[in-house]
């Protein structure tokens, strides 16, 4: 099993930053390839962005391509989302997530977190 908690979501104005952090227990960290979905009110979950166990390599969903970053920190077992020029249509619940296989569905993924608000006022 792997416990992953979300943190650093908040209210921020368009054209802001945050950075989420999804720190991890359990299971061996680096065993696990990582992503990030959001849910916006009334929408299905969307894949964000990921990030591979093996080279690190990066996916994107177009429209956070250039404005968000995903990265890893093996030592502290955290995965972070930082979000530069954020818009009021980023406005979601972000949730990361650990999966065995490496994806851009959320059927890769065997692990969830709860789920941390992010708000973007226009």
């Amino acid at each position: 099993q792997v416990q992953l908690v979300e943190s650093g979501g908040g209210l921020v104005q368009a054209g802001g930053s945050l950075r989420l952090s999804c720190a991890t227990s359990g299971r061996t960290f680096s065993n696990y390839n990582m992503g990030w979905f959001r849910q916006a009110p009334g929408k299905e979950r969307e894949f964000v962005a990921a990030i591979r166990r093996i080279g690190g390599s990066t996916d994107y969903v177009d429209s956070v391509k250039g404005r968000f970053t995903i990265s890893t920190d093996n030592a502290k077992s955290t995965m972070y989302l930082q979000m530069n020029s954020l818009k009021p249509e980023d406005t979601a619940v972000y949730y990361c997530a650990a999966g065995s296989y490496y994806g851009i569905v959320r059927s890769a993924y065997d692990y969830w977190g709860q789920g941390t608000q992010v708000t973007v006022s226009s």
